[in-house]
């Protein structure tokens, strides 16, 4: 494969903070269990997805998909669509790992990683169907606000990951978050805007929403979603 020379400079930037948490019975055994069916490792080469997958169905990858659940619920309805899940927190990939072993899923693969690299380093050009990047760390410091992920350099990274058509799909509760992930999207001539230009996207039915969201909207709070897709 030719050396892309268009991925991002040397940055400390991560697409997510590494945090230490407790790993319950079911989490450990499920990684002990099952690693060697549904983790892949890097390897200093491309992935080759059809053969990852046995099949040439499209495929959605997510960046810090958390405990996992929406992300099990999406290739449990959706066997037709293969499902790459990329996540730093050990935690959340042992629990997927359970729930892919209880739904039978044969879609679905993890890596412990982080994103920024994977998608420079392994993922091949114009092959994605959609990314999924949902509730990504806000930073919500001002002073903080250079370490979020999106990004006019990483949006364009993204784009070329993608399939011509392919879609970039955020999500956030943060607003002020939400507002600069549409001004960086508006502001790229490689995306056009599925909700119209300036308009948020109503939540699709392929996005189930988690505990989380659903406790925040008890609460009044707000969620954005955003759906760009590659010109």
């Amino acid at each position: 494969m030719e050396k892309d020379q268009n991925i991002l400079p040397e940055r400390k930037i991560r697409s997510f903070v590494r945090r230490s948490g407790r790993i319950t019975a079911l989490q450990k055994n499920a990684l002990e269990q099952f690693a060697e069916k549904y983790e892949l490792k890097t390897t200093g080469e491309p992935f080759d997805f059809n053969a990852i997958f046995d099949n040439n169905n499209p495929v959605v990858v997510e960046i810090g998909f958390g405990n996992g659940v929406s992300l099990a619920q999406m290739a449990q309805e959706n066997p037709d669509e293969n499902f790459f899940g990329i996540e730093v927190h050990r935690p959340g990939i042992g629990k997927l790992m359970a729930l892919a072993d209880e739904f039978g899923l044969h879609n679905l693969r993890v890596i412990e990683a982080d994103a920024v690299d994977i998608l420079e380093k392994n993922i091949q050009p114009d092959s994605l169907k959609r990314l999924q990047l949902y509730f990504p760390d806000p930073w919500p410091k001002k002073r903080h606000h250079k370490r979020r992920i999106v990004s006019p350099e990483w949006v364009e990274l993204v784009a070329k990951r993608l399939k011509p058509g392919g879609v970039l799909h955020m999500a956030t509760d943060w607003q002020n978050y939400a507002e600069q992930m549409l001004e960086v999207m508006s502001a790229s001539a490689l995306y056009k805007n599925s909700a119209g230009e300036n308009q948020y996207a109503s939540r699709p039915n392929y996005r189930p929403k988690t505990k989380f969201e659903k406790r925040g909207e008890r609460l009044g709070h707000g969620v954005w979603d955003l759906i760009f897709k590659k010109v």
